[in-house]
């Protein structure tokens, strides 16, 4: 199998947040597992939505919802590394598009992984993929 190669420009990236390693992070190889950097990705998108006022659900039960997801692992981090998290969308489509990450670690830039989230928008009450809405749409892939 082919090895996942990810590359993003630098101006894909619009939002960043930072994050610490914890205790509980750290797996049997005393570094940070892989089950935890996707937790921290899946938060480092939650802010990027809140900070944009983007609710996970709306009212009319449209919200988003993760298609798939790449990791490509650039070095180890360890407790209790502070690290950046940088996230952008982009690669848009009908109904969704990419949220991508760049993560280094915040006190040296050391690279950590870039990923990406593949996403479309769905409706939880009639359990359907939904086309994009066009707010989101003019907002960011305008």
């Amino acid at each position: 199998m082919a090895r996942i190669k990810l590359d993003f420009p630098d101006n894909a990236f619009s939002f960043e947040t930072r994050m610490p390693v914890r205790i509980t992070d750290i797996n049997g190889a005393n570094h940070l597992g892989n089950d935890a950097l996707i937790s921290m990705l899946s938060e480092a998108r939650a802010q990027f939505l809140v900070e944009h006022g983007i609710e996970e659900a709306d009212q009319n039960g449209t919200g988003i919802i993760v298609t798939d997801l790449a990791t490509m692992y650039q070095g180890e981090s360890f407790y209790p590394d502070m690290l950046r998290f940088e996230v952008g969308l982009m690669d848009f489509n009908k109904y969704g598009g990419d949220f991508v990450f760049r993560v280094t670690k915040a006190d040296t830039g050391q690279s950590v992984a870039m990923a990406k989230y593949g996403f479309v928008f769905f409706n939880y009450k009639t359990r359907e993929v939904t086309p994009m809405p066009e707010s989101f749409r003019a907002r960011f892939a305008g």
